[in-house]
């Protein structure tokens, strides 16, 4: 029996969906949204009405009818700390997603949760997020920053690493649950993960924390530096927030996030484009190796995944300065709504339990 599942991904501007019969894609649509007309809605949870309705829409345009589904699963947003799986979405669950102050703001990715609940449970059927950004399987040691008034946190691409590690595993013939793995996420935000056993035990956090600068964000920068930024009367909070997040990295440097048009600058004769290419690969190298000696040095393979690891040149060279550590395989794009419904699709199945939030 083939079980037909409705993924939801909604992002500031678009909502991505899909829907799968098992891991068969029926078909998958990103719904763009005029900011003008989302900010009529009022606050961003105002808008799961709306956008619900488009989902809706897109089904029938593409002849689904919503008495076959037998899932609706949401891009899990900003939950409390949680072990990664299969959440069924609840009451606890949709407060925590309404309160910002759990994480000091809300995300567009907290109404996956909401959409698919309000979908689901007009059908009679179950709704679920599949593994968050706020995974957290931690060991303590990982915690320690420096001083004590901040913990470092997990926060990261966990649905994509997560998934593509399983995925991995399966072709290599390896338990997961046995297997030390190491994972570079590359996107808009570098996640680089240490998997000790089927558990991500330490990973820099991808928005604003430590590890390499990426396309948009700025990674670790030396703090004596970053105090006169922020001190220096230029910035307000919320402008050098949005600076650091989404106008650092390659965005600072040369103007623009495109490693496509990085890639046609350098073969143009660019040589600072291809001191700041080699720059953040060589960043994403030395976080690959800390997560190495997180491992103790016993790694059975490493993959670089996400969007970057489609661009050659970069993963070549990458590959060029970690190939001593274990094997790499390159494994590009996101995965996100394969994932999704596969996490959903696995606990339909009764492959695994859906975990209690």
């Amino acid at each position: 029996m083939d079980y037909r599942v409705l993924a939801i991904n909604p992002g500031s501007t678009s909502t991505k969906i899909a829907v799968f019969d098992d891991d068969k894609e029926l078909f998958s649509k990103t719904l763009r949204h005029n900011p003008e007309e989302l900010d009529k809605l009022g606050s961003l949870l105002d808008q799961y009405d709306f956008r619900k309705n488009l989902v809706i829409e897109a089904l029938k345009e593409h002849n689904v009818e919503l008495e076959t589904l037998k899932a609706v699963v949401g891009r899990g947003g900003l939950v409390r700390p949680l072990h990664g799986g299969t959440y069924k979405v609840n009451d606890k669950m949709l407060a925590d997603l309404k309160n910002p102050e759990i994480w000091g703001r809300i995300h567009a990715s907290n109404l996956g949760a909401f959409i698919s609940n309000s979908i689901a449970t007009t059908l009679g059927i179950p709704a679920f997020i599949v593994d968050p950004v706020t995974v957290d399987e931690f060991e303590d040691i990982a915690r320690i920053s420096g001083i004590p008034e901040i913990e470092r946190k997990s926060l990261f691409h966990a649905l994509n690493i997560r998934y593509t590690a399983r995925k991995l595993m399966k072709q290599l013939k390896m338990n997961f649950e046995e297997s030390n793995l190491i994972a570079a996420h590359m996107g808009g935000g570098v996640s680089i993960a240490a998997i000790k056993k089927g558990k991500v035990v330490d990973v820099n956090n991808a928005l604003l924390g430590m590890g390499p600068f990426s396309p948009q964000r700025a990674g670790a920068l030396p703090i004596g530096d970053l105090l006169d930024m922020a001190y220096s009367g230029k910035y307000t909070k919320k402008e050098l927030t949005t600076y650091l997040s989404k106008g650092a990295g390659w965005m600072a440097y040369l103007k623009t996030d495109d490693g496509i048009k990085i890639n046609e600058m350098i073969e143009e004769g660019n040589d600072y484009a291809k001191l700041i290419r080699n720059a953040l690969c060589y960043q994403i190298a030395k976080e690959i190796s800390a997560c190495a000696a997180v491992l103790e040095g016993n790694v059975n393979a490493i993959f670089l995944t996400g969007g970057l690891a489609y661009g050659k040149p970069l993963t070549d060279e990458i590959s060029r300065r970690i190939k001593f550590i274990a094997p790499i395989h390159i494994l590009p794009g996101e995965n996100e709504m394969e994932a999704l419904s596969a996490g959903a699709v696995s606990v339909l199945k009764g492959n695994e339990e859906a975990k209690y939030y």
